[in-house]
């Protein structure tokens, strides 16, 4: 049987839904002070619908579209809960060009070796190095977790055609 759309969801029915470990949301919650699950006794968590879609906006900010975690602390601040809540919606546009046209960066970066949303060398979460200085996305972020990333493969082969077009006016150029 399914729960209502209203309902509150556990700890698990989130981590399942998101299709990431419970202990990601656990540290999100250290993370970002907007994530606050209604907790019972024994702490329990239970998670609002207006939370999950949070968690979901979170997800694609760090999994979907490279940022860090500093990066979606900025957009939060910036833009507001709701900005991220609705990116919930696959649908929904996931552009913050204030945020990168002030820091001159993209939306995605090359694959690396860290898992985002997960600060591997951190021991207490205090002063952690979540990316560049303007957390926005860097490279070296892995999309270990989150969906596959977009084929750049037309794309680079495009760029040998420039740079073979470049270095032949180079060379015409040359021979004058």
């Amino acid at each position: 049987m399914d729960k209502a759309p209203d309902a509150f969801r556990t700890i698990s029915e989130v981590a399942d839904a998101l299709d990431i470990p419970q202990h990601v949301l656990r540290f999100w919650e250290t993370r970002f002070t907007q994530i606050k699950p209604m907790k019972r006794s024994g702490g329990r968590r239970y998670y609002r619908p207006d939370d999950v879609d949070l968690l979901k906006g979170i997800r694609r900010l760090l999994y979907g579209e490279g940022y860090t975690i500093r990066g979606v602390q900025r957009i939060l601040k910036e833009h507001g809960i709701g900005s991220v809540q609705r990116l919930a919606d696959a649908t929904a546009s996931a552009s913050f060009g204030a945020v990168e046209e002030a820091v001159g960066l993209s939306i995605r970066e090359p694959d690396g070796e860290a898992a985002p949303g997960i600060d591997v060398d951190d021991d207490d979460f205090e002063g952690a190095d979540d990316g560049d200085e303007f957390g926005g996305p860097i490279a070296g972020v892995a999309d270990l977790a989150g969906p596959p990333r977009v084929d750049l493969s037309p794309l680079e082969g495009v760029l040998r055609d420039l740079i073979a077009c470049r270095q032949l006016l180079d060379q015409a150029l040359k021979d004058g």
